[in-house]
């Protein structure tokens, strides 16, 4: 099968009131690009340069007493005269003063326990009753009595979690662990 040549079309014109249509761009002189170029450079070179001069023109001015010409050198003048001694006064006191120790307790068991960890009764603490305002954080105040410091399970002879305030009775003997808790106070 072949197929009749496709029918010639008659050049575009114009209509009347329509603006011509632009044809390909014309190409610049390259002397042209090189003068826009150069000319380019000189001025911000000259703008650069107005800017650091007058940066330091500016630290000139900024400094106190300067006008520009050299300063004129200091004349300074120094006259002995003599001096006439004055007479020396010299007193000593001499008083004795006795201070009489001042009486301290022993030092022994704490009787507050701030912070976490695990207290000797009798050694670290003192026996007796304690209170909480209870847990320092989010997570609640856990406390414990215990028989030894092994560790194990079956040392704990009490033991609680607080989500408030609370009180614990302590012997001489014991250890006494806490954890998040806020201060405990003697009370008792």
């Amino acid at each position: 099968m072949t197929f009749p040549p496709p029918p010639q079309q008659p050049a575009p014109t114009q209509a009347p009131g329509f603006m011509d249509v632009p044809g390909p761009p014309k190409k610049a002189s390259r002397r042209k690009a090189w003068l826009t170029y150069g000319v380019t450079a000189l001025v911000s070179l000259l703008i650069g340069a107005g800017i650091g001069g007058q940066s330091e023109s500016g630290a000139k001015a900024a400094t106190p007493g300067s006008t520009g010409a050299s300063p004129a050198p200091a004349v300074t003048v120094t006259e002995m005269a003599e001096a006439k001694a004055a007479p020396a006064v010299t007193e000593t006191v001499v008083a004795t003063v006795t201070a009489e120790p001042e009486e301290t307790e022993e030092a022994g068991p704490a009787t507050s326990i701030s912070g976490e960890g695990e207290y000797l009764v009798g050694e670290d603490i003192k026996a007796g009753t304690y209170k909480s305002a209870g847990p320092s954080g989010d997570f609640g105040c856990y406390w414990a009595r215990l028989k030894d410091a092994s560790g194990e399970f079956a040392a704990i002879i009490a033991n609680n979690n607080l989500s408030g305030p609370g009180r614990v009775t302590l012997n001489k003997g014991e250890y006494f662990q806490t954890t998040m808790c806020q201060e405990w106070t003697r009370v008792g």
